[in-house]
């Protein structure tokens, strides 16, 4: 008998079972995120509808735990981009889908002119964590990582010119990440390593970076970020 021959039923037991009512797996989608023009939003009206944010963001938009990111001068756009995404279930928290399934377009798109517009965390020095650094500024050729600065800045502040210059850059998608807690750095590139988060073309990229950093990688560069 020639082993390969039940391999021909297979496209037949996919007729079957689309006829006996089963769904065929739906294409995941993708969002292009190069296409994706600058957001403008009311910062002042973001402000009474930042009220509830404030008890895991803080007042001033940095976190009061290490699993909450901090949203102070982060990218409008990046803000917007990930509000939506909860709010449209691309991207998943049992806190954050809540909470953005009842905010409008405008008042994301006010929310996320609110946190841009506020001051940074400041960095905070920290022990050398040279594996961190390295990876972070130059990437590690042997394992296939490319530097997280080309992306996200020097500083890790994003890249420059800075978010409120005009024409706004093509990269106003990608988020700051000097200063976040390395706890949810660590969340977000594992989710990334794992597929997780996959909805956009960003997401794809660090999908691909991400599998290529070991746990502790992981963690390194997280740590490192944490202090910038």
């Amino acid at each position: 008998m020639n082993a390969s021959r039940p391999l021909l039923a297979l496209p037949w037991l996919a007729v079957a079972a689309i006829a006996m009512g089963q769904d065929a797996p739906k294409p995941v989608r993708v969002v292009d995120l190069r296409k994706v023009e600058a957001i403008h939003g009311d910062a002042q009206a973001g402000i009474a509808r930042a009220a509830v944010c404030g008890a895991c963001h803080g007042p001033n938009g940095i976190g009061i735990a290490p699993n909450f990111p901090n949203l102070a001068g982060q990218s409008a756009t990046y803000l917007y981009l990930q509000l939506k995404e909860f709010k449209e279930g691309e991207r998943n928290d049992p806190v954050m889908t809540g909470q953005a399934a009842t905010l409008s377009d405008e008042d994301m798109k006010n929310l996320a002119a609110h946190y841009a517009s506020l001051g940074p965390k400041a960095a905070t020095p920290a022990d050398a964590n040279p594996r961190g650094a390295l990876i972070f500024h130059s990437g590690d050729p042997a394992v296939g990582a490319p530097p997280c600065q080309a992306c996200h800045g020097a500083d890790g502040r994003g890249p420059r010119p800075i978010w409120t210059a005009s024409p706004q850059p093509s990269w106003v998608t990608y988020p700051a990440l000097g200063g976040q807690p390395a706890l949810y750095v660590t969340k977000q590139l594992t989710d990334f390593k794992s597929g997780a988060r996959a909805g956009n073309s960003n997401a794809r990229v660090m999908h691909g970076v991400a599998q290529n950093l070991s746990d502790a990688d992981i963690q390194a560069v997280a740590a490192y970020i944490s202090t910038l």
